[in-house]
């Protein structure tokens, strides 16, 4: 018999591996970006010679970093997070409200995933001026985010099934807990 919490964790370790690569691949195409609209001023104001090529690859740039960090918000649970709801209900229901949300941003990962599929396939033989590179290229992104947005719902899901039903959310917050008292209160000015 397997060990669940045992496969929970490698799980754990492997999606915040691939989570880490994909933000350092984000956080170089972010320098990349910098770099080249540093160099979009330099050439136009300096050398009077505007490198056009710029516009085109901050495109790529934008789209690469804007969907490999979406999917990482999905495993680290602050994208597309939906956490008010589950945190006012009994931590019994709260493990099938996240497998329920999990369950639903895999379907969307999929969907986005096959269609952005297609996507890169019907492009990909038209080429993006001034880069000479095939259009479908800037697609790549958005199938590979719906990949792993794929890939970490399950992780998450695993995760909602084999651990404490609290999980990481915190405890349900009583409407006394929110107002301070008032004797207290007092206490404290005098």
């Amino acid at each position: 018999m397997t060990d669940i919490p045992f496969v929970t964790r490698n799980v754990d370790r492997l999606m915040d591996w691939v989570a880490r690569i994909c933000t350092w691949i984000s956080g170089l195409c972010l320098v990349t970006l910098v770099a080249t609209f540093g160099w979009l001023v330099f050439g136009r104001y300096v050398l009077n010679s505007t490198p056009t090529w710029v516009e085109q690859l901050s495109l790529l740039m934008i789209v690469t970093i804007t969907f490999l960090s979406s999917a990482v918000g999905v495993h680290e649970k602050s994208h597309l997070s939906v956490d008010i709801v589950p945190g006012l209900l009994p931590p019994e229901l709260r493990r099938w409200v996240h497998v329920l949300i999990y369950a639903t941003l895999f379907g969307f990962g999929l969907v986005m995933m096959v269609n952005a599929y297609g996507l890169v396939r019907f492009t990909w033989a038209q080429r993006i001026p001034l880069l000479d590179i095939p259009e479908g290229v800037r697609s790549i992104p958005m199938t590979v985010s719906g990949g792993l947005i794929m890939l970490f719902s399950v992780g998450n899901i695993l995760r909602a099934l084999t651990g404490p039903p609290e999980d990481d959310l915190p405890p349900v917050i009583e409407q006394d807990e929110l107002l301070p008292d008032a004797d207290a209160l007092k206490k404290d000015l005098m």
